[in-house]
């Protein structure tokens, strides 16, 4: 088992509409959100560098993710056409684990009571 857990937290805004909600709920509207992501990543200390990853290597890894998601309508984006915070956690997970080496987890928050935990297809279940 790996030595050290480093978190990173990211922030992006996004707009959104979630299309399968009863007629009325507030979250067919469409709305934005101040998103919070938590990217955690295990390794072991590199004896050269002193960390585990550079904390830049992490938003480059993520960098194109936000390009997409970052002051944009969610909906348009092929994946979340429906998105909610557990379909979009999800979807940057499969974007950013081919990229991110040690990644563990994710969470999202969108607002500062609501967080949704990803930890990967197949992961985290007893």
């Amino acid at each position: 088992m790996p030595d050290y857990e480093l978190v990173h937290t990211i922030r992006f805004e996004s707009a959104r509409r979630l299309t399968r909600v009863p007629p009325g709920h507030p979250c067919g509207r469409l709305y934005g959100l101040a998103f919070y992501l938590d990217i955690h990543v295990e390794g072991d200390l590199g004896p050269e560098t002193g960390w585990v990853i550079d904390f830049g290597d992490i938003e480059a890894a993520f960098a194109p993710i936000r390009a997409r998601v970052d002051h944009n309508y969610l909906n348009d984006l092929p994946g979340l056409e429906n998105p909610t915070s557990e379909v979009l956690v999800a979807w940057i997970w499969a974007h950013l684990a081919p990229a991110l080496p040690g990644l563990t987890q994710l969470v999202l928050r969108e607002n500062d009571v609501s967080r949704v935990i990803f930890r990967g297809p197949g992961r985290g279940r007893a």
